[in-house]
C-alpha cells in the first residue's frame, strides 16, 4: 500500500506531504482546486508522461516521491526485476527538469521500463475516462485473464514457449521458397566460392607478414643506400671504428695499473666494444640478406593480391575469409540436401502448429470456465450498484491466426432493461453507465487481484441519488480488503472515507497555492455539508451531513 506521498513544486503545489491509510482514502474539494494534481503526481512517479509545463514556480525543478510499504510475497515478485526493498519499503523517486527528468527506486536510478512494470504488481489507477477502455474488446480479454489469473498462468507460460517455437520453425520454413534451377545454381557458385578458398591454402597471419615483407622489397634500395652509409661511417678500409676502439682499449688497459680507477672506465669501454662488434656483425648480416630478386617481389606481390582479393570478398580480413568458408560449407550442405531438409522442417512446423493450437484449444477451455464465473460476479456486482435488472454474458470468437495469447477474441454484452436483447457495451451503455459497470468489474478483480491499491480519480461521473450510495457502499467493501485513494465530487461516497483529505487553492502572497490536509472528525462534517450543501450550509445542511457520516459509519459496521 501507498504510506506517504511527498511533492515538490509540481504545477500549483509549492510543497505537500500526505500519510495514506489503510482503508478508503477520500480526496475532495472545490473544482479547481488541485484534486487531480495530487493523484497525476502518483502517474508521474510511476513513469507517465511529463509534460513541459508541470514545474511549478517555486525552483527550476519538480519532486515527487511515493513510499509503499509491501509484504515479503510481494517483496519476492520484486526481486525477479532485481529490485529490493528495505525494511519492506520501497521509495520511487522522480526529479523532473526541463527537458528531461531522473526516477529512482530506494536512491538507485532505474529506466521508465522498470518502473512501469514493478508498480503494475503494487497499484491499480483508475482515471477520470479509464472506463471507456470497455468500449473496445481488446481489453475484455485482458480483464478475463486478470480474473482467471490462477487458473490459467501456467498454460499461457507454455504458450508462449510453443508460439516462440512454432514462429522459428515457420521462419525456417519460409526460407524454401527457391526453384530447382536457383538451387543448382546457388550450389554450383558456393562450391566456386569454397574451391576458391581452400585452394589459397590460408596461413593464421599470413597477410600481416606478407605486408611487412612486401614494404622492405619495396623499399629495399632506400634501405642499402643507408645501411652501405652506415657500414662505410663505422668501418671502411682505410678507417675502423672497431680497431680504434681496441687499440683504446689496449691502451687503457696498460695504465689500470698506475690507477684503479681506471678499471671501471675500461670496463665500460670493454662493454663497448663488444657492443660494437655485435652491431657490426648483425649489420653485415642483413647486408647479406637484403639482397631481394624481382622473383621474390612478384611471388610476394601476387601472393598478396590474392589474399587482400579475398578479405575485399569476405569481410575484410583473413578470420572473416575462414569464417565466409565455414559458412558457405553450411549452405552448400543445406541446398545439396534441400529436399530432405524440406521435409524436416514441414515436419517441425505441422508438429509446433499442433502443439500450439493444443494449448490455444486448452487455454480456450479455461477461459470459457471462468468467463461464466465472471459472468455470475459481474451480475451480482452490478446489481448491488442499482442496476435493477441487468444480464452479462461474455461472447467468444476465434482469430484466424493464434498468437502467444491464444486465438480467442472476448466481447462483452449486455442487457441493463427487461425484454432488452444483449448488446455490446458500446452500442448500450451511457458515460455514467459505464463507469459503473467499471467499478463493477474492478471490485470483481479486487477478490482476485493481489494489488494492494487501488485509485480511483472521479469514478462517480454521471451518477447521482441511490445510484450513488449503491456505488459509496460498494467503494467501502473493497476498501475492507484493500487500500482505495478515491478522488470524488460526491458526498455519499465521502462519507464512507475512513481518511479524509481537503484539497483547497489559496492564495498567499499574490500567489496562488494547492495545499492538502487531513480531516479531523468536525471538519469532515462541515466538508459534507459543503458538498451537500455548496456555499451557504445552514443548519439543516449540517444535520443532514452528520447523519449522513453516521448512517456510513453504520453500514461499515454492519458490512464487517
Amino acid at each position: 500500500m501507498i504510506t506517504n506521498l511527498y511533492v515538490k513544486n509540481l504545477a500549483l503545489i509549492d510543497e505537500i506531504e500526505i500519510e495514506f491509510s489503510n482503508g478508503l482514502n477520500i480526496l475532495t474539494g472545490e473544482t479547481g482546486a488541485g484534486k487531480s494534481i495530487i493523484l497525476g503526481s502518483i502517474n508521474l512517479a510511476l513513469g507517465n508522461k511529463a509534460t513541459s509545463d508541470i514545474i511549478g514556480h517555486y525552483g527550476e525543478s519538480g519532486l515527487v516521491e511515493v513510499t509503499f510499504s509491501v509484504d515479503d510475497n510481494k517483496a519476492k515478485e520484486l526481486a525477479t526485476y532485481d529490485i529490493y526493498p528495505e525494511n519492506n519499503e520501497l521509495t520511487i523517486s522522480r526529479r523532473i527538469m526541463e527537458g528531461r527528468s531522473v526516477i529512482k527506486i530506494n536512491g538507485e536510478t532505474v529506466s521508465n521500463s522498470v518502473v512501469k512494470k514493478i508498480t503494475a504488481l503494487l497499484i491499480d489507477i483508475h482515471g477520470q475516462h479509464d472506463h471507456q477502455s470497455l468500449l473496445y474488446k481488446a481489453t475484455h480479454l485482458e480483464f478475463l485473464d486478470r480474473y482467471a489469473k490462477n487458473e490459467i498462468s501456467d498454460i499461457k507460460t507454455r504458450l508462449k514457449a510453443a508460439y516462440k517455437d512454432f514462429k522459428s520453425s515457420e521462419n525456417k520454413l519460409a526460407e524454401f521458397t527457391i526453384s530447382e534451377e536457383e538451387r543448382l545454381r546457388n550450389i554450383s557458385f558456393l562450391q566456386y566460392e569454397i574451391d576458391e578458398i581452400e585452394a589459397a591454402d590460408i596461413k593464421d597471419n599470413e597477410d600481416i607478414e606478407l605486408e611487412a615483407l612486401y614494404r622492405r622489397i619495396l623499399n629495399s634500395k632506400k634501405i642499402t643506400e643507408e645501411i652501405d652509409y652506415i657500414s662505410k661511417n663505422i668501418c671502411d678500409d682505410n678507417n675502423c671504428a672497431g680497431n680504434e676502439i681496441s687499440r683504446a682499449l689496449l691502451s687503457l688497459n696498460r695504465i689500470t695499473e698506475y690507477d684503479e680507477n681506471l678499471v671501471p672506465l675500461y670496463n665500460e669501454l670493454a662493454d663497448i666494444e663488444n657492443l660494437f662488434n655485435d652491431f657490426n656483425r648483425d649489420l653485415k648480416s642483413y647486408m647479406n640478406e637484403i639482397d631481394f630478386d624481382d622473383r621474390i617481389f612478384d611471388t610476394t606481390e601476387k601472393r598478396l593480391d590474392k589474399l587482400n582479393g579475398l578479405k575485399a570478398k569476405h569481410g575484410g580480413s583473413l578470420d572473416s575469409v575462414k569464417e565466409a568458408l565455414i559458412t558457405s560449407k553450411e549452405k552448400l550442405d543445406f541446398y545439396k540436401e534441400y529436399e530432405d531438409n524440406l521435409k524436416l522442417a514441414e515436419e517441425a512446423y505441422n508438429n509446433n502448429y499442433d502443439k500450439l493450437m493444443d494449448l490455444c484449444q486448452k487455454l480456450s477451455f479455461l477461459r470459457k470456465k471462468s468467463a461464466k464465473n465472471l459472468e455470475a460476479d459481474i451480475t451480482k456486482a452490478l446489481l448491488d450498484l442499482n442496476f435493477s435488472q441487468v444480464k452479462f454474458e461474455i461472447r467468444f470468437t476465434q482469430t484466424e491466426r493464434p498468437s502467444d495469447n491464444g486465438f480467442d477474441e472476448a466481447e462483452y454484452l449486455i442487457s441493463l432493461n427487461p425484454g432488452e436483447d444483449l448488446k455490446p457495451l458500446s452500442k448500450i451503455a451511457s458515460g455514467g453507465e459505464l463507469s459503473r459497470i467499471m467499478l463493477g468489474l474492478k471490485s470483481v478483480l479486487a477478490g482476485k487481484d493481489d494489488i494492494d491499491t487501488l485509485i480511483f480519480d472521479e469514478i462517480d461521473t454521471g451518477i447521482s441519488g441511490r445510484t450513488a450510495q449503491k456505488v459509496s457502499e460498494k467503494m467501502a467493501l473493497i476498501a475492507k480488503k484493500h487500500q482505495v485513494i478515491c478522488i470524488t465530487h460526491l458526498p455519499q461516497i465521502a462519507s464512507m472515507a475512513d481518511t479524509h483529505f481537503l484539497i483547497e487553492k489559496n492564495v498567499m502572497d499574490n500567489t496562488t497555492r494547492t495545499t492538502i490536509h487531513k480531516l479531523n472528525a468536525e471538519e469532515i462534517i462541515t466538508e459534507l455539508s459543503r458538498m451537500l450543501g455548496g456555499t451557504e450550509i445552514n443548519g439543516i445542511v449540517y444535520d443532514n451531513a452528520k447523519e449522513m457520516k453516521r448512517q456510513a459509519d453504520e453500514l461499515k459496521k454492519m458490512s464487517v
